[in-house]
Order: C-alpha cells, then sequence, then structure tokens
C-alpha cells in the first residue's frame, strides 16, 4: 500500500490515514457531494444530533474495510482496492439518502455504478484499479464483496456505531474490534465460532435500532411526507429521478421552497414540524403470517387511499397509507465455521433465532393524515378500504414468547 501522509480526524474512529490517490479520490466532486447528503436523512427532526453525512460515514467504511482487509493479510493492492471500494460504496446515494432512494426505480448501488462509470470518477479510478472490479465489490460479489456489501460488513458496523453515536441511542454500540479478529476468508468470508457473541450482539443492536432510529414512527411520517412530495415534483417534471445522483440535500430543499401548492406545503409543514399524524395503527405481529402484509402491492395501497380520501374529503395526496420497510436482517444468514463445518448464525444461535419472529414485533401499517382531519377517524376499520391478511388468534403470547428468549 502506498505510504498514508494524510488523516483526517474522524468522530468516531479518531485519526483516519489516506494516501496520495486516496486523496485524490475524496476530493472528486462526486465524493465531496456526500458531504451535502444527511446520512439520516430527516431523522434531526427526531434526534437533533443527528445531521451526520454520508461522506463521514464513507470514511468510516473505508477504515473499517482497512482493518479487516489488514487482519486477513490481504495483499497491498488488494487492501487498497478494499478501501478504496469502501470509499466509494455510497457515491450514488440521492439527497436524504435511503429518504428518495425508496421512490426511484433502482437502488443506489446502481446508481453508483452509473456514477463510476460515467463522471471523472471514471477517470481517476482507472490510473490504478479497473472501474468494473470496484462496481463487482460494492454490489457483494467475488471474494471481496461481503467485506463491503454482505451479511455482516464494514458499511453495516460503521452505520450502527456511527448512527448510535450521533442520535444519542445507546442501542448501536458494538464490539466491532471482535467481530473483524474472528472473520475469515477462504473462498468465501465467514465467521469463527468464537465471534458469534459478538455478532448476536450487532444483530440485536440493530433490531433494536430499527424502531428506535430507522423506524422510529415520527421519522416513517416525515419520510412517507417527503417521498410523496418527491413523486409529485417528478410527475410535474420539476426534478428528474434519474439524475436523483446530481443533486444534494440543499437542492432539493430550494427547489421545493421554489414551489407552489402542494410541495411548498410539504415543505413547510416539515420546516416547521406541522407533520401530518397517525390515526390508524395495524401491528404486524396481529397477523398470522405477517411477512403477508409486504405481498400488498402499491396498486392497492393507491385505491385505498383514493377511496378514504374521498370518504373523509380530504385531499388525495395528505392521505398517505404507509407500510414499514421489510425488517430483513441479512446477518442471520453469517456463515459461521464451527467444528471444520460453515453453518448460518441463525442455525447456531438461539436468540438469532428467535429475531426471526419478534423481528415483525414493532413494525405497524399506519393511517397519516393532517391533523386537523384526525376526527373523522374516530370509528375508522382500515379493514373497510384494504384486504389485510389473516389475523393470528394468539399474537400477544406468541410475541412475548420470542421476546423473552431474547433475554435468556
Amino acid at each position: 500500500m502506498l505510504k498514508s501522509n494524510r488523516f483526517i480526524r474522524d468522530s468516531v474512529h479518531g485519526n483516519l490515514s489516506l494516501n496520495d490517490f486516496e486523496m485524490k479520490v475524496l476530493d472528486s466532486p462526486e465524493v465531496q457531494r456526500l458531504r451535502r447528503i444527511k446520512q439520516l436523512g430527516f431523522t434531526s427532526l427526531i434526534y437533533p444530533g443527528a445531521n451526520h453525512s454520508r461522506f463521514e460515514h464513507s470514511i468510516g467504511a473505508m477504515f473499517l474495510g482497512s482493518k479487516l482487509a489488514n487482519h486477513l493479510e490481504l495483499s497491498d493492492y488488494n487492501k487498497e482496492l478494499v478501501r478504496i471500494s469502501a470509499l466509494l460504496h455510497d457515491v450514488g446515494h440521492g439527497p436524504f439518502s435511503h429518504v428518495s432512494e425508496a421512490v426511484l426505480d433502482v437502488n443506489h448501488e446502481k446508481l453508483t455504478a452509473k456514477v463510476l462509470k460515467n463522471t471523472l470518477l471514471n477517470e481517476i479510478i482507472s490510473e490504478k484499479f479497473d472501474i468494473e472490479e470496484i462496481i463487482h465489490i460494492i454490489q457483494g460479489k467475488g471474494t471481496f464483496g461481503p467485506i463491503i456489501a454482505g451479511e455482516l460488513d464494514v458499511d453495516r458496523m460503521d452505520y450502527l456505531i456511527r448512527d448510535s453515536h450521533y442520535t444519542g441511542v445507546a442501542y448501536g454500540i458494538i464490539d466491532v474490534e471482535r467481530i473483524i479478529a474472528n472473520m475469515k476468508l477462504n473462498q468465501y468470508l465467514f465467521l469463527d465460532i468464537k465471534g458469534v457473541q459478538a455478532a448476536e450482539s450487532a444483530l440485536v443492536a440493530r433490531y433494536q435500532m430499527y424502531p428506535s432510529v430507522y423506524q422510529h414512527h415520527t421519522t416513517r411520517i416525515i419520510n412517507s411526507m417527503f417521498r410523496r412530495c418527491l413523486i409529485r415534483m417528478n410527475k410535474e417534471k420539476i426534478i428528474d429521478f434519474s439524475k436523483m445522483y446530481h443533486y444534494d440535500d440543499s437542492d432539493i430543499i430550494n427547489i421545493c421552497r421554489n414551489q407552489e401548492g402542494y410541495v411548498k406545503d410539504i415543505i413547510e409543514r416539515l420546516d416547521n414540524r406541522n407533520l401530518l399524524k397517525n390515526v390508524n395503527s395495524t401491528p404486524l405481529n396481529e397477523f398470522e403470517r405477517p411477512q403477508d402484509v409486504f405481498k400488498i402491492k402499491k396498486e392497492e395501497l393507491k385505491k385505498s387511499e383514493e377511496q378514504i380520501s374521498e370518504d373523509m374529503e380530504i385531499e388525495r395526496d395528505y392521505v398517505i397509507l404507509n407500510i414499514p420497510e421489510y425488517p430483513n436482517f441479512s446477518e442471520m444468514q453469517t456463515q459461521v465455521s464451527f467444528r471444520g463445518k460453515l453453518f448460518h448464525l441463525s442455525d447456531i444461535s438461539s436468540i438469532v433465532g428467535a429475531l426471526k419472529v419478534a423481528r415483525f414485533n414493532y413494525p405497524d401499517i399506519c393511517l397519516y393524515v393532517p391533523k386537523e382531519d384526525r376526527h373523522k377517524f374516530e370509528k375508522f376499520d382500515l379493514e373497510d378500504y384494504l384486504e389485510l391478511p389473516e389475523k393470528s388468534e394468539n399474537s400477544f403470547d406468541a410475541m412475548y414468547s420470542d421476546q423473552s428468549k431474547l433475554l435468556i
């Protein structure tokens, strides 16, 4: 690896060293744009300290990628390859990160590939690396892909501890050192049995961070409002979804503030924290098969919203039915080495096994409307408007049975 001669002081990891080539990549407009994109979108409206950026997370992932590469004793070339891949893994994120990604037809990994191929970064990176090899790794493919985008990767490790640090929510504190110290690479990336407790802790931490931060009830309302605003602007050709990786947070906010009607009203509501209110909530653990909720199609939700809007005499785009993000904890599939064989983490850990069911305890289907219309929903029943999965007879007992296993 080239000699490091520059340092960036990171509030989470301390001094992060970079060589000249990495500084050249770092100073590109595409990477610098990440300074102006909040890691957690609008979460600062709930946790005022959550103003950290995608840039901070990217250099943090690079630092952890370097630690893991050193532990795995990779060649100097492959160490640098892992570092650059980690630094660039989020370069395709749109404004407010995952908030905008949810309304796009492509994920940020594909947009990252587009940025790497079609911008100045291609010329810079090609001085030393094959651009396709970088894209391959960022998409989780090949031998080194799981380091950046796997079940227990440096991306996830950094954002858990970083988001915990800036929100002040203690759940995200994990033992990164022990996880990295027990990672092995032999064709596949896997975890030694000695690292299982640290991996369990990381998974439980993410499980607890979801209702506390990532899927906090107010965060979901704010994100739903802003996404509806973005959809309206794209429909009216005010912004172009295919070029979202060109915008930063300020660009979108300024565009919104210079509009009239619905778009301006939504951004003023967010500016003043005059949010829509949750008037109906149906917990997923009430259903026999909670995962079936995620099979409800967008067209069905739109039709239900239209009917509710008409019956309750509320403007159409102020009625939002929200289904939470699927609680997909891929860490459960982490490969663990035990007595010469590989097992999934969920197969050897009772805690992780319990989380397979417990992960459906906190999400719920919600209906958001303006607070001045709340009184119209005193006798509202969502099942009059939307066909829901079959409900369970003993959801309460099942929920607490699974939760209790997490305390053993």
